[in-house]
């Protein structure tokens, strides 16, 4: 290249890519920011040490570090004076001038979008983000990062992929070790190693795929342990770290992902682009409202509730914004190219079908279509949570992101009610069992498989299992909120109320609802779901909401895992019966492979029945036969076997029965006659070669 022609970029900057990336071979940093209503933006550097005072400050001219609505600036390192941290300043139009829809505050100090990892200083504070005035010192601030000497390029990767065996654990990552119970070493514990340390348990257990509930980082000041309060959508949560260097919870994020991915297990992403932190009006201005409010949220016109709030929490993203869809498919993108995740489940996804105004698109909205034409998503899990706090409701057929998987509340629904013994439900029970049909039909029309559907009983939101057959009512006093949040599921409590002083004979019917549910779920066409710690009937003391409990009540408490290990070894067995009987999964619906029959040989539809059973027919799928008979009701039924003959059928699964006899991995008891009486609210499956 001639010397005397001028490279604009190295004078100007690059609005592309957005965020802080390297440039003429390191020798400088490049910084873009989108804000298409800013009259100004300012670039601050601070050293390590010093972050209330910048050790660089730059002022964009909108002459020459503007382009479009995106303002950008090149800061060559010897200029950046050995900064690790940066954020930015942005002002604009205000409220007073007519603009209601505009909050810039040049005040606030701001956290970039698109930071790769985040740093809080010392005296950090959510409250001076909310007050009027400056908040420099006590501001999140973006970390200076190298991500090629953060994260190791060179080392080959392999994604692991299930199909049929799909079983997917949802893990919170602080919950899952932080108990001293779980005896990993104490710095690991809560952290993406403390996850890592114990990778050889979920081999053991048999699960194929682990949901991790929100890693990205949130605010941790807004007391929402669940992590549903994002404050930025491209960094891991620094708390999941054990370590305080700046790249550490990359790193760690990467070596979880990575040992996971040795193991043969997936890492599938429980990510929030429904709404941020940053609340309604009375909330902080960390980010997104200080450099473009209109832009990145709905807003409604009404000066006294100016955000749209479809999420429940005060704002909601406005996605119909192809500024707003630009960052979420980044986002998306940089987790799957440079973190190697397998899968993103979405929360309030239904949020993704909202138009400006809040009216739904049913036809086409573009976030569904742009990430399906993705050649970076093409390949990887998309599962929906198709409803939103709106009231859009859009559960299978409905849901426009017609590849995705989808959460099956109506499985949840049904199966809670029928285990628990509520009459009416047959009907509705058998099409759960069969794979949803009426949610996801496979007609020439829709084409539908019945693995897009999720199948769970519980999950984060809601009783634990156990719970769930202990509490007829939640117990949600300690929220603070009244016991007026959350919700009681179809749960029932087998006869006690709580966990004090258990009847002996209430503590086996428990358990053996616990066996219910379980067998049914690993029994069931459709992906199986189920929440960490029910395998050994983890407790909530009846909290159906604890989201800002970070406490032992949703610690895991690993002597449970000891305590209840029968119930560890049938949810370990179950796992592994599916797996071997590829029958029950399949990637079509089960057809003419499937006759149902009742006690006697029809099945009984009547309001007042509690008790179904099927033959499912294997050779299809080079498969045995597998008999079921599922018993709801408080006597025990003598039911007719009405295929085959006495002496084919050999017993392998009876939940009424005590380990080790309530499942065998050998099948050795053979029916001697046409009958099998199956006992007072429990389950036996036969097997015929």
């Amino acid at each position: 290249m001639d010397d005397n022609i001028l490279n604009w970029e190295s004078v100007e900057g690059s609005p592309y890519p957005l965020g802080v990336s390297w440039g003429d071979g390191k020798r400088a940093y490049n910084f873009a920011i989108y804000s298409k209503h800013a009259d100004s933006v300012t670039l601050l550097l601070y050293k390590q040490d010093q972050w209330s005072r910048p050790v660089y400050q730059k002022s964009l001219d909108y002459l020459k570090n503007k382009s479009g609505p995106i303002w950008h600036c090149r800061v060559p390192l010897e200029e950046a004076e050995n900064a690790k941290f940066y954020a930015y300043q942005v002002g604009g139009p205000s409220p007073a001038a007519g603009f209601n829809w505009h909050t810039f505050d040049p005040e606030k100090i701001l956290l970039d979008p698109y930071a790769r990892a985040v740093f809080f200083p010392p005296d950090f504070d959510r409250s001076a983000a909310i007050n009027p005035g400056s908040n420099a010192g006590r501001a999140p601030l973006g970390i200076l990062l190298d991500p090629i000497v953060c994260i190791d390029h060179s080392k080959p990767f392999k994604l692991p992929h299930h199909e049929s065996d799909l079983v997917i654990y949802e893990m919170h990552v602080r919950g899952f070790t932080r108990d001293p119970s779980s005896e990993v070493d104490e710095e690991h514990r809560g952290t993406f190693r403390g996850v890592i340390d114990k990778i050889p348990y979920l081999q053991e257990l048999g699960v194929t795929a682990v949901e991790l509930m929100p890693v990205y980082q949130f605010d941790p000041d807004d007391g929402n342990y669940w992590g549903y309060m994002p404050l930025n959508f491209f960094s891991p949560h620094d708390g999941y770290s054990s370590g305080t260097e700046p790249c550490c919870q990359l790193v760690e994020f990467r070596e979880m992902v990575e040992s996971l991915h040795a193991a043969g297990i997936e890492v599938i992403l429980d990510v929030v682009y429904n709404h941020t932190c940053e609340g309604n009006q009375l909330g902080p201005t960390y980010s997104f409202k200080g450099i473009d409010n209109s832009t990145y949220y709905m807003v409604t016109g009404d000066p006294n509730y100016p955000y749209s709030n479809f999420s429940g929490t005060g704002n909601t993203l406005h996605t119909a914004n192809r500024a707003v869809r630009r960052l979420l498919l980044e986002s998306l993108r940089y987790w799957v190219r440079e973190m190697h995740v397998d899968g993103f489940r979405f929360d309030l996804a239904s949020v993704f079908t909202r138009n400006s105004d809040g009216s739904i698109n049913t036809t086409d909205p573009p976030i569904f279509g742009q990430i399906a034409a993705d050649a970076d998503l093409a390949h990887v899990r998309l599962i929906g949570e198709p409803w939103d706090a709106g009231g859009a409701y859009q559960l299978g057929r409905n849901f426009p992101g017609t590849k995705w998987m989808q959460w099956n509340a109506a499985y949840r629904d049904t199966i809670q009610r029928f285990v628990r013994g509520e009459a009416g439900n047959v009907p509705d029970f058998m099409t759960r069992i069969y794979g949803s049909s009426d949610s996801f039909p496979d007609d020439l029309v829709h084409a539908y498989h019945p693995y897009q559907g999720i199948n769970y009983v519980t999950s984060h939101d809601g009783f634990t299992l156990y719970d769930l057959v202990s509490f007829n009512h939640k117990n949600n006093w300690t929220n603070g909120h009244c016991n007026m949040d959350g919700h009681d599921d179809f749960s029932w409590n087998c006869g006690w109320e709580g966990d004090d002083e258990v009847p002996v004979d209430v503590m086996q019917l428990r358990k053996q609802q616990v066996k219910n549910f379980f067998c049914l779920l690993m029994l069931s066409e459709g992906t199986p779901m189920f929440r960490m710690g029910d395998e050994f009937l983890q407790t909530q003391h009846g909290n159906s909401n604890p989201y800002n409990q970070d406490n032992e009540t949703t610690w895991l408490d690993w002597q449970r895992l000891e305590d209840n290990h029968e119930i560890f070894r049938f949810f370990k067995m179950m796992i592994q019966f599916r797996r071997t009987h590829p029958s029950i999964c399949r990637s079509r619906f089960w057809r003419n492979d499937i006759h149902w029959y009742g006690v006697k040989r029809m099945v009984d539809m009547s309001s007042e029945s509690h008790s179904l059973a099927y033959c499912l027919h294997g050779s299809s799928q080079h498969d045995n036969d597998l008999y079921v008979m599922i018993n709801a009701s408080s006597q025990t039924l003598k039911f007719g076997i009405h295929e085959g003959f006495a002496g084919q059928w050999m017993r392998v699964i009876d939940t009424s029965l005590d380990t080790p006899e309530d499942i065998v991995e050998k099948p050795s008891i053979t029916l001697e006659t046409p009958y099998y009486d199956v006992g007072s609210h429990s389950i036996a499956v036969l097997l015929r070669s």
